[in-house]
């Protein structure tokens, strides 16, 4: 208990597009804490499915092959990297494609145990923040703060869409938000450490707030 008091990790919980990543990273930066991407660990995972062939819902062929795949986060010039086998992929791991195949590689268990292990050492050895889906429940469960973020599904598609439509990807918003409902059922109701709130963690919705807000109100709870 000493060790967690003394690099105080705070542990980011939500469903996909409650904004997490971005205040996590706004967060950590007012902090001088360590901002940790476990969803981009697991998106290196699912492209490499992608990338190998294997079928993300072939529960087996994934488990079988993770132990192939090296998923590593690196600091360059201040930006954090996640690494697939030596290989910068941050390019690579914001798809459609690779976000819904996560969604699936992410409940195997031998999936979870990996990346739960590299989690871990890295909230030892330094004060994070770290977001995802099953922080505050199962990777660090005695965080100095844990805080579930939330929004409803109309307001994350619409987040969604207007990233897309700024990055010149086309889309449709109906869909978008058919797609996050569906994500949402899968990761709540998955057998290995399913989405929920932690019962200490902080509800904290974002629909009508922005990032910058949203993380001034996490720092004011430090």
């Amino acid at each position: 208990m000493e060790s967690i008091i003394k690099n105080r990790s705070i542990a980011i919980d939500g469903p996909a597009g409650a904004g997490k990543s971005t205040v996590a990273k706004l967060v950590a930066k007012e902090l001088g804490f360590i901002y940790v991407d476990t969803g981009a660990m697991y998106r290196a995972i699912a492209l490499y499915m992608l990338e190998k062939g294997i079928d993300p819902a072939d529960s087996e062929a994934v488990a079988e092959n993770v132990k192939n795949a090296e998923v590593e986060i690196r600091y360059e010039n201040g930006v954090q990297c996640v690494f697939l086998n030596g290989v910068n992929v941050n390019d690579r791991i914001r798809t459609g494609e690779v976000s819904a195949a996560a969604s699936k590689t992410s409940t195997v268990k031998e999936v979870r145990a990996r990346m739960t292990l590299l989690q871990k050492e890295l909230a030892e050895k330094n004060s994070v923040v770290m977001d995802g889906r099953d922080i505050g429940t199962a990777v660090l469960p005695h965080a100095y703060l844990k805080v579930y973020m939330t929004a409803s599904a109309a307001v994350r598609a619409k987040r969604r869409y207007d990233e897309n439509v700024a990055k010149g990807i086309s889309c449709n918003l109906e869909e978008i938000e058919k797609e996050i409902n569906e994500r949402d059922e899968r990761d709540m109701t998955r057998a290995e450490a399913p989405l929920k709130k932690a019962w200490d963690a902080v509800l904290l919705d974002t629909g009508h707030m922005t990032a910058e807000e949203a993380a001034a109100k996490i720092v004011s709870w430090m």
